[in-house]
């Protein structure tokens, strides 16, 4: 390559180009840029039902996980690292949730950096994988498992962001009671610990109020024929009923009891708060109830946060969506609080967390539970769930 010289002018003109450019450099790296994650990789896995029939519903929880690591990526990552959001489908099965968490189980002993689970959806993929998260250096959050035992089996690290089923059975009972003065109840539930330990919970406290629970009937989950059981309930003659159970078995009750012409109020619990139950209810769905674990994110985030989740997810938010962000603002904050990834100090300092979410308030008692959790109620009007309590 051929050299050739420089004129005086010609130095002056590349010299100021070189100062021009430095100064460029220096504001786009100075204070006001955003830092980026330079320590490596910090994962948190989100172990729901990815595919099956709860699908949407553990969607919506990933979802919601992903945008909050997005927004802690985008401000430099969690103390440096990039918080790396793998989601594991359970498949709505507690067998595949024991896989599931041996997996995590693996890749916590190949040496990965893992500081928790988002999960499981149910209680009983919950119970399950708990036998193997609790004896692992990470911290668990559930985003919408409510069996009562959950924490009551002294397990170090691990947390809810919803209330138990002690706190909606009494909210539920409550509703039926005082807002749609029921005082004969049919009591129907599902065959999974869920289920049955709602539907027991939600009968002491009926029975507490001086209402009367005329009959108590076990469906299958997944069930959609109910010709045995619709005669049960017209036989014994309720002014309500309450179901425990999932989108998956709601809206075919709904639409048996309407078409035998029992249209007495009806209410669902947490598991039937999805748009598979207005959508599959073949449109008999309107007016019935459903309590739920948190507000609609339409009413609770506003226009930013919903722009901002559509740009994660490419769809919008659903159910569920506000509480797998919620579950993942608790995880990190713990490790922030905690300047440290081991599950002890993140759990310690999980306990002392104070903060208001969206779903609300933050703190938590020592076995894991919220101290004062809040439960929804939503009725179908015009298709769609609009909440009536609490009153906004």
């Amino acid at each position: 390559m051929s050299r050739r010289n420089v004129s005086p002018r010609g130095k002056y003109i590349i010299a100021l180009s070189i100062f021009v450019l430095a100064l460029i450099f220096t504001a786009c790296s100075g204070s006001g840029a955003t830092p980026q994650p330079t320590q490596g990789d910090v994962i948190v896995y989100v172990a729901v039902p990815l595919s099956g029939f709860m699908a949407n519903g553990g969607q919506t929880v990933l979802g919601g996980a992903r945008l909050k690591a997005a927004e802690v990526n985008a401000q430099g990552g969690l103390m440096g690292y990039r918080v790396v959001v793998e989601g594991i489908d359970d498949e709505s099965d507690s067998d595949v949730a024991v896989s599931v968490a041996e997996q995590v189980a693996a890749d916590v002993a190949a040496g990965k950096r893992v500081l928790g689970v988002i999960g499981h959806l149910n209680s009983g993929q919950t119970l399950a994988a708990m036998e193997i998260y609790k004896d692992l250096s990470i911290v668990v959050v559930t985003p919408t498992s409510s069996e009562v035992s959950l924490t009551q089996k002294g397990y170090a690290n691990f947390f809810r962001i919803n209330a138990n089923d002690s706190v909606q059975a009494r909210v539920d009972a409550e509703f039926l009671v005082d807002k749609l003065g029921a005082r004969r109840v049919a009591v129907l539930y599902n065959d999974d610990p869920y289920g049955i330990g709602l539907a027991e919970a939600v009968a002491e406290n009926l029975a507490a109020m001086g209402a009367e629970v005329v009959t108590q009937i076990q469906v299958a989950v997944e069930q959609s024929d109910y010709s045995r059981e619709v005669p049960q309930v017209a036989e014994a003659s309720p002014d309500a009923v309450f179901y425990a159970g999932y989108e998956v078995e709601c809206p075919y009750l709904r639409y048996a009891l309407t078409q035998a012409g029992i249209s007495i109020p009806f209410l669902a619990s947490d598991g039937c708060f999805l748009a598979a139950t207005i959508d599959e209810s073949n449109e008999t769905a309107e007016g019935m109830y459903v309590s739920a674990f948190g507000p609609s994110p339409w009413a609770a985030a506003g226009d930013e946060w919903i722009k901002a989740y559509q740009e994660v997810e490419y769809r919008n938010p659903d159910t569920y969506s506000l509480n797998g962000y919620a579950a993942m603002e608790v995880l990190l904050d713990g490790a922030v609080q905690a300047k440290d990834f081991s599950s002890m100090a993140v759990a310690s300092a999980i306990r002392g967390l104070d903060f208001d979410s969206l779903l609300g308030h933050v703190s938590y008692d020592a076995s894991g539970d919220l101290k004062d959790p809040t439960i929804y109620i939503f009725q179908v009007q015009e298709s769609k769930f609009v909440q009536v309590f609490p009153e906004r």
